[in-house]
């Protein structure tokens, strides 16, 4: 039996386009699953979109299920919630979370998917991705109990970040943006806000996502002495200064990278990626975390809205995008 879906694919920077494809048959080992909701990573996916992935970085950004090559045409994404049609039978019936694209139906290895847990609707387990990235990351910073910390940058990982942080007791944790609109965001989250301006100083950790110049400068002017910028944001093509005179090496500070893309060194030996993104889809149980989930597309309309989301034209956090009879809002 022939399967057919539909893909979004980018068919050169900036233009994209919804392809039919043929799904390959299923092994005994796979899966067949029906897409229910996708979200677009605002950061990653719209740099790819407008086509800022630098050629040496071409190999290491790719996604796990990607198709093409960058700059384009390729088949991007990797936050994706469906229904298991067919497969073994613990898995069909279930709703899981995978790294695939923007696909109506695909076939993947059972291995391949993560069950959603019952206390976390298909709509907010989009953004697993995203909190999986926020739990490498307090992996990474490792804070301390009291520890006083700032968040720079109140996007969809920054405002994770945070969210994640404050679970730790008796920290001081401040979501820092220049957009004082994501105060509600902040609040809904459970966590301080601060424009740049009024930011709380003598931290401990900043952790950086705000992807600017600007804001990685920031970061280090509200740092401790012996204080550690935890950098999150990938700034893909483009070239940033920081300042390292002044006070950086008086006042003994750090800049460290981290990134989802391996188990960080502080659990790698004893987490593996699938522990990972499970304790992720176990915090999404919160339903403050909705608020990171600020638009809302049919899969049809990915081509008109993706050009939107890459100039800002629709700002916002995540974006999800809904398929089949579920879809009942616009933000075309």
């Amino acid at each position: 039996m022939t399967r057919a879906a539909r893909s979004f694919w980018l068919r050169s920077p900036g233009h994209g386009e919804i392809r039919e494809v043929a799904l390959p048959d299923p092994g005994p080992h796979d899966v067949v699953v029906r897409t229910l909701c996708s979200g677009v990573s605002r950061g990653t996916e719209t740099l790819v979109f407008r086509g800022g992935v630098p050629e040496s970085q071409h190999s290491a950004m790719r996604a796990p299920f990607q198709d093409g090559e960058f700059p384009g045409p390729v088949k991007y994404g990797y936050l994706n919630v469906g229904l298991v049609e067919e497969g073994p039978s613990a898995l069909v019936g279930r709703t899981v979370f995978s790294l695939y694209p923007h696909q109506t139906r695909y076939v993947v290895p059972a291995s391949a998917v993560t069950p959603v847990p019952d206390a976390v609707p298909a709509s907010r387990a989009v953004l697993a991705g995203t909190v999986e990235t926020a739990v490498n990351a307090a992996w990474d910073a490792a804070p301390l109990l009291g520890d006083r910390i700032a968040v720079v940058g109140a996007g969809m990982v920054g405002a994770s970040v945070a969210a994640v942080l404050a679970r730790f007791p008796a920290v001081r944790v401040q979501l820092v943006d220049a957009q004082p609109a994501r105060a509600d965001i902040a609040r809904a989250l459970g966590v301080d806000f601060a424009l740049p301006e009024d930011a709380a100083g003598d931290c401990d950790l900043v952790v950086h996502a705000s992807a600017t110049e600007a804001g990685l400068a920031r970061s280090l002017e509200l740092l401790a002495p012996d204080g550690t910028v935890l950098e999150l944001s990938w700034y893909g093509d483009r070239r940033i200064s920081l300042p390292l005179g002044e006070a950086f090496h008086s006042r003994r500070l750090t800049v460290r990278s981290s990134q989802v893309g391996t188990v960080s060194p502080a659990r790698g030996s004893r987490r593996s990626y699938a522990d990972r993104l499970a304790l992720a889809l176990e915090l999404l149980a919160d339903p403050a975390f909705d608020a990171l989930v600020t638009g809302e597309c049919a899969f049809e309309e990915l081509p008109k809205v993706l050009p939107r989301l890459s100039s800002g034209e629709l700002p916002g956090l995540c974006h999800r995008v809904v398929y089949g009879p579920e879809f009942v809002a616009t933000s075309v």
